[in-house]
């Protein structure tokens, strides 16, 4: 039986204000080759996946708090319990705006590591309303700060 636990699992920091925890998908505990999956953990007033987009189909899940939601034109609310579906190739954005940590899981394929992750590390995560679609109105800003 191959299994992973998410609490022993160390994790990256990111700047934009999230660990994330992948535990399913290449050089993952559990190494399926057609999706990979992570838990994700949002710093408290602020932590972001900041405003991207990547030819893989996702789902999130938040498991823990609430959390402002973008995907394409449309802005929402996610909490505990409830999934959004992100088609790809679809600008999307999630953001804490709470006092508490939000959990959430992360879902998508084809398997194999999102171009933002790397972009995010560099510095060069394309710019909302510049290099990349703006955000939708009443969004919160796009994080792209690299000191996180």
């Amino acid at each position: 039986m191959i299994t992973a636990d998410t609490n022993k699992i160390e994790g990256r920091r990111y700047p934009a204000g999230r660990c994330t925890k992948g535990f399913v998908g290449e050089g993952r505990p559990i190494t399926a080759k057609g999706f990979a999956m992570g838990l994700v953990i949002l710093d408290p007033e602020g932590g972001q996946v900041p405003w991207h987009a990547h030819p893989n189909e996702e789902v999130y899940t938040i498991i823990e708090g609430t959390a402002q939601i973008a995907v394409g034109d449309e802005l929402g609310s996610l909490s505990a319990g409830q999934a959004v579906y992100i088609p790809p190739n679809t600008f999307h954005q999630l953001t804490n705006l709470s006092g508490s940590p939000v959990k959430l899981l992360y879902c998508y394929s084809p398997a194999g590591d999102v171009d933002h992750w790397k972009q995010e590390l560099a510095g060069t995560l394309p710019r909302a309303g510049i290099e990349a679609p703006a955000l939708p109105v009443g969004a919160a800003p796009q994080r792209t700060d690299t000191e996180g």
